[in-house]
Protein backbone atom coordinates (compact mmCIF):
# COMPACT_ATOMS: atom_id res chain seq x y z
CA UNK A 1 0.00 0.00 0.00
CA UNK A 2 1.64 3.52 -1.02
CA UNK A 3 1.75 6.25 1.47
CA UNK A 4 -0.17 9.41 0.07
CA UNK A 5 1.11 12.39 1.70
CA UNK A 6 -0.46 14.32 -0.93
CA UNK A 7 -0.69 17.95 0.42
CA UNK A 8 -3.63 19.76 -1.03
CA UNK A 9 -3.06 23.10 -2.68
CA UNK A 10 -4.97 25.49 -0.96
CA UNK A 11 -6.70 28.52 -3.44
CA UNK A 12 -5.07 31.66 -2.74
CA UNK A 13 -7.31 34.69 -1.38
CA UNK A 14 -7.65 36.47 -4.73
CA UNK A 15 -8.55 33.21 -5.81
CA UNK A 16 -11.34 32.77 -3.61
CA UNK A 17 -12.75 36.36 -2.84
CA UNK A 18 -12.30 38.16 -6.77
CA UNK A 19 -16.22 37.61 -6.95
CA UNK A 20 -17.24 39.79 -4.37
CA UNK A 21 -13.96 42.12 -4.66
CA UNK A 22 -14.54 43.34 -7.72
CA UNK A 23 -18.08 44.38 -8.02
CA UNK A 24 -17.99 46.07 -4.17
CA UNK A 25 -14.51 47.85 -5.34
CA UNK A 26 -16.43 49.07 -8.41
CA UNK A 27 -18.92 50.39 -6.80
CA UNK A 28 -16.70 51.97 -3.75
CA UNK A 29 -15.04 54.36 -6.47
CA UNK A 30 -18.89 55.37 -8.19
CA UNK A 31 -19.60 56.37 -4.62
CA UNK A 32 -16.88 57.84 -4.32
CA UNK A 33 -17.09 59.54 -7.44
CA UNK A 34 -20.54 60.90 -7.00
CA UNK A 35 -20.03 62.36 -3.58
CA UNK A 36 -16.66 64.08 -4.67
CA UNK A 37 -19.15 66.06 -7.90
CA UNK A 38 -21.91 66.52 -5.28
CA UNK A 39 -19.53 68.04 -2.79
CA UNK A 40 -18.44 70.35 -5.86
CA UNK A 41 -21.62 71.27 -7.37
CA UNK A 42 -23.12 71.99 -3.16
CA UNK A 43 -19.94 74.26 -2.63
CA UNK A 44 -20.73 76.52 -6.14
CA UNK A 45 -24.17 76.78 -5.37
CA UNK A 46 -23.59 77.67 -1.63
CA UNK A 47 -21.03 80.85 -2.92
CA UNK A 48 -23.61 81.96 -4.87
CA UNK A 49 -27.23 81.98 -2.48
CA UNK A 50 -24.17 83.11 0.37
CA UNK A 51 -22.96 85.99 -2.37
CA UNK A 52 -24.58 89.66 -1.74
CA UNK A 53 -25.45 89.78 -4.97
CA UNK A 54 -28.18 86.99 -4.68
CA UNK A 55 -29.18 88.16 -1.00
CA UNK A 56 -29.69 91.87 -2.37
CA UNK A 57 -31.68 90.19 -5.10
CA UNK A 58 -33.81 88.24 -3.21
CA UNK A 59 -34.50 91.01 -1.11
CA UNK A 60 -35.97 93.34 -4.10
CA UNK A 61 -37.61 90.30 -5.27
CA UNK A 62 -39.53 89.67 -2.45
CA UNK A 63 -40.64 93.81 -1.87
CA UNK A 64 -41.71 94.47 -5.66
CA UNK A 65 -45.50 94.19 -5.63
CA UNK A 66 -46.00 93.26 -9.41
CA UNK A 67 -43.83 90.25 -9.00
CA UNK A 68 -45.88 89.26 -5.63
CA UNK A 69 -49.23 89.96 -7.84
CA UNK A 70 -48.04 87.58 -10.28
CA UNK A 71 -45.81 85.21 -8.38
CA UNK A 72 -47.91 85.07 -5.09
CA UNK A 73 -46.18 84.79 -1.56
CA UNK A 74 -44.00 83.51 -0.07
CA UNK A 75 -41.69 83.26 -3.09
CA UNK A 76 -38.81 80.90 -2.80
CA UNK A 77 -35.96 79.41 -5.01
CA UNK A 78 -37.02 76.51 -7.41
CA UNK A 79 -34.42 74.18 -8.16
CA UNK A 80 -30.81 74.75 -8.49
CA UNK A 81 -29.07 78.39 -9.08
CA UNK A 82 -27.13 79.10 -11.83
CA UNK A 83 -24.41 81.36 -12.92
CA UNK A 84 -20.99 82.44 -12.29
CA UNK A 85 -19.51 84.81 -9.57
CA UNK A 86 -15.95 85.75 -10.00
CA UNK A 87 -13.31 87.75 -8.25
CA UNK A 88 -10.27 89.49 -10.04
CA UNK A 89 -7.88 92.27 -8.17
CA UNK A 90 -10.60 94.38 -5.78
CA UNK A 91 -13.60 93.97 -8.21
CA UNK A 92 -16.28 91.40 -7.92
CA UNK A 93 -18.49 90.42 -10.66
CA UNK A 94 -21.86 88.70 -11.06
CA UNK A 95 -24.04 86.62 -13.92
CA UNK A 96 -26.63 84.68 -11.75
CA UNK A 97 -30.03 82.83 -12.98
CA UNK A 98 -32.32 81.49 -9.98
CA UNK A 99 -35.48 79.51 -10.38
CA UNK A 100 -38.01 80.92 -8.23
CA UNK A 101 -41.91 80.06 -7.30
CA UNK A 102 -44.24 81.18 -5.67
CA UNK A 103 -48.33 79.65 -5.40
CA UNK A 104 -49.16 81.18 -8.48
CA UNK A 105 -46.77 80.38 -10.74
CA UNK A 106 -43.00 80.12 -11.35
CA UNK A 107 -40.60 82.18 -12.49
CA UNK A 108 -36.90 82.92 -13.26
CA UNK A 109 -34.86 86.00 -11.45
CA UNK A 110 -31.81 87.11 -13.64
CA UNK A 111 -28.74 89.17 -11.96
CA UNK A 112 -26.28 90.83 -13.33
CA UNK A 113 -23.76 92.93 -12.09
CA UNK A 114 -20.31 94.74 -10.78
CA UNK A 115 -19.01 95.11 -7.39
CA UNK A 116 -16.33 98.14 -7.05
CA UNK A 117 -16.88 99.08 -3.05
CA UNK A 118 -21.00 98.72 -4.19
CA UNK A 119 -22.57 96.51 -6.61
CA UNK A 120 -24.13 97.96 -9.55
CA UNK A 121 -26.06 96.13 -11.12
CA UNK A 122 -26.80 96.14 -15.15
CA UNK A 123 -29.65 93.81 -14.97
CA UNK A 124 -31.92 92.49 -11.99
CA UNK A 125 -34.89 91.25 -13.57
CA UNK A 126 -38.61 88.47 -12.79
CA UNK A 127 -39.09 86.49 -16.17
CA UNK A 128 -42.61 85.24 -15.43
CA UNK A 129 -43.36 81.77 -17.35
CA UNK A 130 -46.83 82.21 -17.07
CA UNK A 131 -47.17 84.86 -18.44
CA UNK A 132 -44.04 85.14 -20.24
CA UNK A 133 -43.79 88.91 -19.07
CA UNK A 134 -40.40 90.19 -17.99
CA UNK A 135 -40.49 92.59 -14.86
CA UNK A 136 -37.62 94.92 -14.56
CA UNK A 137 -36.47 94.99 -10.41
CA UNK A 138 -34.46 97.94 -10.92
CA UNK A 139 -36.98 100.27 -12.26
CA UNK A 140 -38.14 102.60 -9.13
Amino acid sequence: MEDSNELIQRKSWWNRNWKWFVPSGCLTLLVLFGLFIGGIFYEATSVIKDSDAYKESMAKLQNNKTVMEKLGSPIETDGIVSGVITSYNSVRACDVEVPIKGPKGKGTLFVVGEKRGTWKYTEMSVYIENTKEKIDLLQK
